[in-house]
């Protein structure tokens, strides 16, 4: 796993987009349906938009039908951390970058096999690398 990245607000917000900004480091969620990377189907890996860690495979991206990018596991287990989220008044289980410790979106447990597990993250939280998986 990386060094931890800090930056300050303002470092954020200068190498970010608004959205990027508002969902990586204010925990905000895009639109379902919204994001660019919900339908990609390319091979490749899934990078945090915030600092580059590479946080899925394109082999663990299915199509969940929620309006956002799922995976069924992580690139590596340490790539994403997870905390407890309650709110709005529900429990869910928020999903962050390890490296710096940016909002991805939540994970939850209807996922496919083999994990059972589904990654619903952002697109804006995320930049798409093609590779040859």
């Amino acid at each position: 796993m990386s060094d931890k990245v800090e930056k300050s607000e303002a470092e954020w917000r200068a190498e970010l987009t608004p959205e990027q900004f508002e969902i990586l480091r204010r925990k905000g969620t895009e639109p379902a349906f919204s994001g660019e990377l919900n339908t990609k189907k390319d091979a490749g890996v899934y990078r945090c938009a915030g600092c580059g860690a590479e946080l899925f495979s394109s082999d663990t991206k299915f199509d969940s039908g929620t309006g956002w990018p799922s995976f069924y596991a992580p690139a590596d287990p340490e790539a994403v951390r997870s905390e407890d989220d309650r709110s709005f008044l529900m429990h869910r289980t928020e999903v962050l970058c390890s490296s710096c410790e940016g909002h991805l979106g939540h994970v939850f447990e209807d996922g496919p096999n083999p994990t059972g597990m589904r990654y619903c993250i952002n697109s804006a939280a995320l930049k798409f690398e093609p590779g040859d998986e």
